[in-house]
């Protein structure tokens, strides 16, 4: 009973801290509200929740990932597919190497191993998190996209260095020819089956549909269980879970765009998967405040596994390793940066070199999450000898510390570092829109005059038909004034019919086109997806 109570404080804590953050005198950031109010609920119940890290991997990583991949702009992904990459793989070695490094070289008694276990679970940015704190920020389009698909993506390198270095740690051997083809077979293998669970199951689920017939829930429901299955096969052959819920979520939005689910089921969905986020999302972070009383109490054991006496040399351990994760970031951006400059020269092309203020922002939005946290806990207790795994309690804590000032410095130092900055204009998704908006009016003109067309040949109220049609046609004018003309209630309701039948038709050729030219990629699936979310509600209005 007591666990149950906790989930529903845990629940209530979320809500309370979106009201929490509106009526504060000053801005306050949603997910340091949430954290904090974690940690006095695991003070009011005098103790926190165990965190199982395969329990909050599976319930809260799927979905999440899921819905992520689903939503992020994919022209957006594969045109800036080689920075995310960069980003997502050499980066995260990159930060592995130095900030291993740095961490053995401040702590000589925690073993090479571990310290490079800790760099690799700190290395990759947390894809919830950089949501969170990006969505609040006046943030570049463009550069927001990039961190999207980076923080989507670096998991499974993080994730590999991780398990390996703890191996290294447990046996005193690392194989590098062994990482390399376990690293393949993650990546590969979780995006391959996320796409495959994505395709068949939406296969099997359209056919039902067409065959049997289906429940006016069950397309949400399948929407919901389809992460959690991809999710759960990649893991049992071994693949990587996260980038298989990744997968699985891009697949989705290409199936989207076939136009086959109803309009009042996109938006149920859209207001489900919505609650779902959020609830999730806020869950994570008050979750992680309640680790944080266990983790204060395991400060004193850490300070002794540093081999000094003084607590506070525990903050400046992990003031100065989140320093350097945003140095190292810093650094892999600036020399990219140049990189890229230096091959448009060389191409004749012209470079835009950004805003100094816009790299340091992209260092200070590298932040650290709660897939950190779970996975530091992964750390084996007992060594094989039965001895205990060195410098545990230290390295778990100092990779919360690192996740709260990550969540700091981004949440307060983003605001202020980009306030006034002029950012360039991004007309392309107004011409895009308009694009949309163009031919969606062509389409819907010849879809009504076929459908008046077709009516007028079974019916004798031609003028009725001719009366709604051009008032659909008008784009939703004020009503013709029938009552004037002498029309009786009855030629005014099936006027109305009519009225809605053609509003109808044009609506769902509308629809076909906007979903058509994103299919061609001449406007972007998240201009389709506004788009198409507005006929929705519209069409639903009418049926």
């Amino acid at each position: 009973m007591e666990s149950v109570e906790m989930v529903l404080f845990m629940l209530l804590a979320v809500v309370a801290s979106g009201y929490l953050v509106r009526v504060a005198p000053f801005s306050l950031p949603l997910p340091l509200v949430q954290i904090a109010l974690g940690a006095l609920i695991a003070g009011g119940f005098n103790h926190g929740v165990t965190l199982d890290p395969e329990i909050f991997f599976l319930l809260f990583l799927p979905p999440l990932l899921f819905l992520d991949g689903w939503r992020i702009p994919k022209d957006g992904l594969f045109r800036d597919r080689t920075a995310i990459l960069a980003l997502a793989l050499g980066l995260v070695v990159f930060t592995v190497v130095g900030a291993g490094f740095l961490i053995h070289w401040m702590i000589p008694a925690m073993p090479a191993a571990v310290a490079f276990a800790l760099a690799a679970i700190v290395s990759p940015t947390d894809p919830v998190a950089v949501s969170s704190i990006t969505a609040r920020v006046p943030i570049p389009k463009r550069l927001l996209h990039i961190l999207e698909g980076e923080s989507l993506l670096n998991d499974a390198t993080g994730l590999v260095c991780f398990r390996f270095a703890v191996a290294a740690a447990v046996t005193g051997s690392f194989s590098l020819a062994s990482a390399s083809l376990t690293f393949l077979w993650l990546a590969l293998a979780g995006l391959g089956l996320g796409v495959g669970v994505t395709l068949v199951v939406s296969s099997a689920q359209r056919w039902l549909s067409q065959h049997v017939g289906e429940e006016s829930g069950s397309p949400i429901l399948i929407s919901l269980l389809i992460p959690f299955g991809a999710y759960l096969l990649a893991e049992q052959l071994r693949a990587s879970g996260i980038l298989a819920a990744v997968a699985a979520g891009v697949t989705m939005s290409y199936v989207e765009l076939t136009g086959r689910a109803l309009a009042t089921t996109r938006v149920q969905r859209a207001a489900v998967w919505n609650t779902v986020q959020l609830a999730l999302n806020g869950t994570m972070f008050v979750l992680l405040g309640e680790q944080l009383p266990d983790m204060l109490r395991g400060a004193v054991a850490s300070v002794r596994q540093s081999g000094h006496l003084n607590p506070w040399w525990l903050a400046a351990y992990a003031l100065a390793i989140t320093l350097g994760l945003a140095l190292l970031r810093f650094i892999w951006v600036w020399v990219s940066l140049r990189r890229a400059l230096f091959k448009a020269r060389r191409r004749g092309t012209p470079g835009t070199r950004p805003h100094w203020r816009l790299l340091l922002a992209t260092s200070l939005a590298g932040v650290r999450g709660a897939i950190t946290l779970a996975g530091v806990m992964t750390l084996p207790l007992l060594m094989p000898d039965g001895t205990p795994f060195p410098a545990r309690d230290l390295a778990v804590f100092l990779a919360t510390a690192v996740i709260l000032l990550s969540l700091l410095m981004a949440s307060v130092g983003l605001p202020r570092l980009l306030k006034g900055l002029v950012l360039p204009e991004e007309p392309t998704a107004s011409r895009e829109e308009d694009l949309a908006r163009h031919d969606a009016a062509i389409a819907a003109i010849a879809a009504i005059e076929k459908v008046q067309r077709a009516e007028l040949r079974e019916t004798f109220d031609a003028d009725l038909h001719t009366q709604a049609a051009a008032r659909v046609i008008a784009l939703y004018q004020r009503r013709l004034d029938g009552g004037a003309t002498g029309e009786s209630a009855g030629q005014l309701r099936k006027a109305e019919q009519i009225e809605r039948t053609l509003r109808v038709a044009a609506l769902q050729a509308e629809r076909e086109v906007v979903f058509n030219l994103a299919r061609h990629r001449r406007i972007s699936d998240e201009t389709s997806r506004r788009l198409v979310r507005e006929i929705d509600l519209m069409e639903a209005r009418y049926r």
